[in-house]
């Protein structure tokens, strides 16, 4: 995974990508996962019509922060809002353009955008034509292994998508009808692999380095894309290709003021009570991952309600010197 894999005509410095998620992998976010070595990161789904009416939350979704390459994913259900959203997204700067036809999202589908598009894979395929057309740079596509069990077309799409011109493959081994339930089909994967030449990325359940080599071998991808697994760990990408070590990767984990840096980063991108209030999921889940002690209740509340800065760290620091001093008492970090 620490290797490069070449795409699109670009070289990719190696294959652990950071996955969109929408409300996570805001520019602080993906700035840091960059920062630390993930070999991609992708925007958070950005709506395509949303995008070009001016929609505020969608024009800070394309921001690129500097990023490269800056990969954006776009949805949407019609081809002309397609195409010139890509179109629109290339001239903010984009690189690469990832059409999302995975979200399981019911607000997405509803809409027939996202996974429902793999329902109807000519009108599915209308999109994909229309955004190759438009844009000079490479397009890529994020799936699922299809609607429900007994719709498993993700081979045919990729096949079809390959051959409009697409340059590389996501696939979610779960159906949408699965949304996030149960384990993920690494090797229903491999059908996939079957049916094209072009880099192949499979999607779910990669947590750490262990299951990222069980799930390129089952699977035969040739990259891996970390989603829900990075809650809390910006870091684990670049630790999967190889980039950190165990013991780099550990001490990112336990540094309180890399977390504060990365609050102090949202709260100048979003401003004071808005970055707040988006921070927190984000300090919820640096906690969990610490699996503090009860003690560290009171701390956790004043993290999780405060509207002051300072005393957000001051509690911060709190926690963590709970969490050394829990780990100096287990014999495990003394």
């Amino acid at each position: 995974m620490g290797k490069p894999l070449s795409m699109g005509g670009m070289e990719l410095p190696n294959r652990a990508f950071l996955a969109p998620m929408s409300g996570v992998t805001d520019l602080p976010f993906r700035k840091l996962a960059h920062q630390y070595g993930a070999g991609l990161v992708v925007s958070e789904m950005i709506a395509s019509e949303a995008f070009l009416t001016g929609q505020a939350e969608m024009q800070l979704k394309v921001l690129s922060g500097g990023i490269s390459p800056h990969m954006v994913q776009l949805a949407g259900r019609e081809a002309i809002w397609m195409a010139k959203a890509a179109l629109a997204a290339e001239d903010c700067g984009a690189d690469i353009i990832d059409i999302n036809m995975g979200c399981p999202a019911k607000r997405v589908t509803t809409g027939y955008s996202g996974s429902a598009l793999m329902r109807d894979l000519d009108h599915a395929l209308s999109l994909i034509d229309a955004v190759v057309a438009a844009v000079k740079i490479p397009v890529t596509l994020k799936m699922r292994l299809g609607w429900d069990d007994t719709s498993l077309n993700a081979s045919e799409l990729a096949k079809r998508a390959q051959d409009a011109g697409v340059q590389m493959i996501t696939v979610h081994g779960r159906t949408r009808c699965q949304f996030y339930k149960g384990q993920a089909n690494w090797s229903a994967v491999r059908k996939v692999k079957e049916a094209i030449n072009i880099p192949l990325v499979v999607n779910g359940d990669i947590t750490s380095r262990s299951t990222a080599e069980e799930a390129m071998e089952k699977s035969g991808a040739d990259a891996v894309m970390i989603g829900r697994g990075a809650y809390g760990a910006p870091w684990l990408p670049a630790h999967i290709a190889g980039v950190l070590s165990s013991k780099q990767a550990h001490q990112l984990k336990t540094n309180w003021q890399a977390i504060v840096n990365h609050h102090e980063a949202m709260l100048s991108f979003y401003g004071l009570e808005s970055g707040i209030r988006q921070a927190r999921k984000h300090l919820g889940w640096y906690m969990d991952n610490l699996n503090l002690p009860k003690s560290a209740g009171d701390q956790k509340k004043i993290i999780m309600t405060s509207f002051q800065p300072a005393e957000i760290y001051h509690a911060l620091e709190q926690v963590f010197a709970m969490h050394e001093e829990c780990m100096d008492l287990s014999g495990i970090a003394a």
